[in-house]
């Protein structure tokens, strides 16, 4: 595909997998609540606190773009608002961040909900006063960790500044590598290099011509190297990281696996392993999975449409 222009039954198949994969979410988000005075555990397989900040994310490019259908619209908004509810209305990331003032992913779930239109004003305090911090800035991460928080900063509409040609440059992604080199983290810490710099498709001009042309070369090869091997997943990822281009590369193939590998429910199940039937199990095993499906759905047809979403350059 060139031109910028997506193929129609690309479009109506990207359009189907996202909607049912919002629906699945909303019908299943019940078990993913926040238990009462948790902590947080990063490694912990059934920890609510990062699904809860996805949904979220879902949620509000859902509500950015404004592409969906009514019905897909107020699930969006009933999945933010439920997500919203279980922190406490912004007080459970409000003192996760007062306590770990060098943890950034309050700020980086916060920053979902700025996006869908939420605030909350202690918070915005705090991040004003931590942005300016010598200590915050020191934090040491993985460069697309820092665009993570470089991106999430940005959305918040704090007032910093970030060289983004020097942190695009320093990403795996910006050394434009050996590709067949390539393995499945570092896939997954690429197409985040993109989501962050372009704000998940609002700003595709914002990736440097060398990691446009790089990409417009490798895309199509990774995608059809994990579909082929069912990284369902991932190939929604990388299916992402082409509605972040300009111009869209990949072919209908990767669209076309993710179509056949969903369930008619909504469940898009991450790999070819056999799928749990418990629903809270099959929740928390493809959750993350039908986030994916959601953006990769609702960023492809709306920059197919030229739609351009309102977001805050930094």
């Amino acid at each position: 595909m060139t031109g910028g222009l997506v193929r129609g039954d690309v479009l109506k198949t990207a359009h189907t997998i996202g909607s049912r994969a919002l629906r699945w979410l909303q019908d299943n988000a019940r078990f993913g609540p926040l238990p009462t005075h948790t902590v947080v555990d990063f490694n912990d397989r059934d920890s609510a606190y990062k699904p809860l900040g996805e949904i979220a994310l879902a949620g509000s490019l859902v509500l950015r773009e404004g592409v969906a259908g009514p019905g897909d619209l107020a699930a969006a908004r009933a999945l933010i608002d439920y997500a919203w509810g279980q922190f406490r209305n912004g007080d459970f990331l409000y003192e996760r961040q007062v306590r770990h003032p060098l943890m950034t992913d309050p700020l980086e779930t916060y920053a979902h909900f700025v996006r869908a239109g939420i605030r909350h004003e202690r918070m915005d305090r705090l991040l004003v006063h931590l942005s300016e911090l010598r200590s915050v800035h020191a934090i040491e991460m993985m460069p697309n960790r820092r665009l993570a928080v470089a991106n999430a900063s940005r959305v918040a509409g704090l007032a910093r500044r970030p060289d983004w040609p020097a942190l695009a440059a320093d990403s795996w992604l910006g050394r434009t590598p050996e590709p067949w080199v390539i393995d499945w983290m570092t896939a997954y810490n690429m197409t985040h290099a993109v989501f962050h710099i372009t704000d998940w498709g609002a700003h595709p001009e914002l990736l440097p011509v060398e990691i446009r042309d790089y990409l417009r070369v490798w895309l199509p090869v990774w995608v059809d190297v994990w579909a082929e091997v069912a990284q369902y997943d991932l190939v929604g990822e990388l299916l992402i990281v082409d509605a972040c281009l300009a111009e869209p590369v990949c072919d209908a193939q990767g669209w076309q696996t993710l179509a056949a590998a969903q369930r008619p429910n909504g469940l898009l199940p991450r790999d070819a392993d056999p799928v749990d039937e418990d629903p809270e199990r099959a929740f928390k095993d493809h959750e993350h999975t039908a986030v994916v499906a959601v953006v990769a759905g609702t960023v492809t047809l709306a920059r197919s449409l030229g739609t351009a979403p309102a977001a805050t350059l930094g």
